[in-house]
C-alpha cells in the first residue's frame, strides 16, 4: 500500500541534495512539507495534510541518522590530504601502437622531480593524467593515435584513506558529497588501496582542500 511516507521516502532518494540538507537538520519543516505536499496529494489520489508530509519527514530523517555514515564521522587530519598543481589530462583510444607508447611516456617521466602520472585503461580508451610540463612532449608520443580530449589547467586532491576502508559503506559518497556542497566539479577519479585522488579544475584546489579539512 502507498502510503505517505512511502512517498516522501521515494521523493527524497531521488533528489541527494535535499536528502543531504535534511540529514544535516538544514531544512524547514513546514516549507518542504508544503512544497511535497502537491506531488504527493497527486500520487495518491486524495488530500493530505501538511502535518502528516512533516511527521513523514522527521521520521525519514531520524531513519537516515540511524542507517547512513554520518557527516560527522568523517575526519580527515590536514597531513592525510596533498594537493598537486599545474596538471593536464589526455584521453586516446586504444591501438595497436598504445602499450608501447605510454611506455616511451614513463621513460620521460621523472618521478624524483616531483612528476606526477597516472594511466587509466578503460575497455576503449585510455586517459593520462600528467604533469603539465610534458604536455607537449607526450602530445608527440600521441600524435598518431586518436586523441579524444584534451584538459589543462587541472590539480589533484589527494586523501590517504585507512586500509580498512574497503569495509566503509559510502565512503565515496561521502567524500564526493563535500565537493559536491561546495559546487567543485569532479574531472576524474583515481584511487589506489589507500589513496584517493580527485583530479579537479586548478582554480578549484584551495577550495577543496578546505572543504576536506574542515569536514
Amino acid at each position: 500500500m502507498v502510503t505517505v511516507s512511502h512517498l516522501v521516502g521515494k521523493i527524497i532518494k531521488d533528489k541527494p541534495f535535499l536528502e543531504e540538507a535534511l540529514r544535516r537538520g538544514i531544512i524547514n519543516y513546514v516549507a518542504l512539507a508544503q512544497e511535497l505536499q502537491p506531488q504527493i496529494e497527486k500520487e495518491l489520489g486524495k488530500k493530505v495534510k501538511t502535518s502528516a508530509v512533516m511527521m513523514a519527514l522527521r521520521r525519514l530523517n531520524e531513519l537516515l541518522q540511524k542507517k547512513g555514515i554520518l557527516r560527522n564521522e568523517l575526519k580527515f587530519k590536514s597531513e592525510d590530504i596533498s594537493i598537486r598543481s599545474s596538471l593536464f589530462e589526455i584521453t586516446i583510444l586504444k591501438s595497436s601502437n598504445t602499450i608501447s607508447n605510454i611506455r616511451k611516456i614513463y621513460d620521460i617521466t621523472d618521478f624524483s622531480r616531483g612528476d606526477m602520472l597516472t594511466i587509466t585503461h578503460g575497455i576503449y580508451e585510455i586517459t593520462i593524467i600528467a604533469s603539465s610540463r610534458l604536455t607537449k612532449k607526450i602530445e608527440k608520443i600521441l600524435e598518431n593515435e586518436h586523441i579524444i580530449k584534451i584538459i589543462g589547467s587541472l590539480g589533484a586532491l589527494t586523501i590517504k584513506i585507512p586500509a580498512n576502508s574497503i569495509e566503509t559503506v559510502g565512503l565515496f559518497y561521502n567524500v564526493t558529497k563535500i565537493l559536491n556542497w561546495e559546487n567543485i566539479n569532479i574531472v576524474e577519479i583515481v584511487s589506489t588501496f589507500t589513496e584517493m585522488t580527485f583530479i579537479l579544475k586548478e582554480d578549484d584546489l584551495a577550495r577543496a582542500f578546505e572543504a576536506m579539512r574542515r569536514n
